[in-house]
């Protein structure tokens, strides 16, 4: 399977963006596709995730009440709708598919493939 991220751009804080993750290939053996970040000098934090069987969903506190994930099967596609954006949003954001169970939801480590990351500005 591969993935592809898109949807990236530069927004005044207080905006909104919409991020999609296409997946290419079947996602049947795999889980849940979540949604990470990446900052200048920080280390990969993991912030949204849906299970591909029941679109459980799961957040970061850190975005928990601005960020929304939904998918469309028939698309094979992921969003990510950002609202309220903040400066300490600004990152290159990154999809990945894999297997996590429910305690390693957020963790890089679970997830198998990887889409390419597309930026985020946020500027104040």
């Amino acid at each position: 399977v591969q993935l592809q991220a898109y949807g990236g751009g530069s927004v005044q804080a207080g905006g909104s963006l919409r991020l999609s993750c296409v997946a290419s290939g079947s996602t049947l053996d795999y889980d849940a596709i979540g949604w990470f970040r990446q900052a200048p000098g920080k280390e990969r934090e993991g912030i949204s995730s849906i299970s591909l069987s029941d679109d459980d969903t799961y957040y970061a506190d850190s975005v928990k009440g601005r960020f929304t994930i939904s998918r469309d099967s028939a698309k094979n596609t992921v969003y990510l709708q950002m609202n309220s954006l903040k400066s300490e949003d600004t990152a290159v954001y990154y999809c990945a598919v894999g297997r996590p169970i429910t305690s390693m939801i957020m963790r890089s480590s679970a997830y198998y493939y990887w889409g390419q990351g597309t930026e985020v500005t946020v500027s104040s």
